[in-house]
């Protein structure tokens, strides 16, 4: 995998199969005191204590959790495509990521971030990003590797982004909105811009997201600001709420199942009660019709 980054894999795909190795390594030596065992040796009692252990042990969370045993099955399916292992051990084997629910900022913390006048000009830097990322959806990584070169005049004759998102590789293509189309602007002729082709000038994300917390203790927002917020506002927020179908949400965001956009529609309350109103006034107007139909009949006859 490591060899074939970045044609085929992300270095961060990569990396946490490195962590999966190594948290299986150390169950290794924590359940059977062996550096190696035999593949035959893995059945399902040997994949829950895994699962066991990574909860009690490393602390991990339950998606956590399930997320390494996933990359461990990939493995093991390999075993099973090279006839290495004749059973499969995880056939009998359950385990469910749960919904995490995903924060994002409502139109008026969004105003409220964008409208406020920072001091410090890298907690300004840092706004202007992570604003830019509202109003386009992209993530840290693909804002950070974004250039010039990404921005061309799209179908409807306005300038959109044209990129691939790193973590899927599915196409992420995004008209410019005005206000991110602004924040390019204002960083065109930024050294670090001009110097690397980039079309910002981001920070590291541990940087990106400390500065952010300090943003939010300034705008008085108690939600825990981090990068990825910016991309749950874009979904929610500014476009699903606005009447932005769900199919084109999905396709900007570079969803590569309709699915994983879902999840974000299923926390818009709002949305449930602005569709509902729209139903409600038109059931008002049919059932008029139908009582202003009923009484010419009636008058008629």
């Amino acid at each position: 995998m490591q060899t074939l980054v970045p044609e085929e894999y992300a270095q961060g795909t990569v990396d946490r199969y490195e962590t999966s190795l190594s948290h299986t390594q150390d169950f290794l030596k924590w359940k059977f005191s062996a550096t190696d065992i035999d593949i035959e040796e893995i059945d399902f009692a040997f994949i829950t204590d895994y699962e066991f252990y990574l909860r009690s042990e490393k602390g991990n969370a339950n998606n956590t959790a399930v997320k390494y045993i996933k990359n461990f099955q990939k493995i093991i399916n390999i075993c099973l495509k090279n006839e290495w292992l004749n059973k499969d051990p995880f056939v009998k084997y359950e385990a469910k990521l749960k919904e995490v629910e995903r924060d994002y900022l409502s139109q008026i913390e969004l105003q409220t971030i964008y409208n406020k006048k920072f001091v410090t000009p890298r907690l300004a830097l840092v706004r202007d990003i992570f604003v830019f990322s509202c109003f386009t959806g992209l993530a840290y990584i693909d804002v950070k590797q974004l250039t010039n070169d990404n921005i061309s005049i799209g179908i409807d004759g306005s300038k959109w982004i044209f990129t691939k998102r790193e973590k899927t590789e599915g196409p992420s293509n995004i008209p410019l909105l005005p206000i991110a189309q602004e924040m390019i602007k204002k960083y065109a002729e930024h050294p670090k811009c001009l110097n690397e082709n980039r079309v910002l000038p981001i920070l590291s994300n541990q940087r990106m997201n400390s500065y952010l917390k300090e943003i939010a203790d300034v705008c008085g927002i108690t939600k825990e600001l981090t990068f990825h917020v910016a991309r749950h506002t874009f979904a929610t927020t500014v476009t699903l709420t606005n009447g932005v179908p769900m199919e084109s949400v999905s396709k900007m965001l570079g969803h590569k199942s309709i699915k994983t956009t879902q999840h974000y529609a299923k926390i818009l309350d709002k949305k449930v009660s602005d569709d509902m109103q729209m139903l409600k006034y038109k059931l008002q107007d049919m059932m008029a019709v139908d009582s202003k139909t009923k009484l010419i009949t009636s008058t008629g006859s």
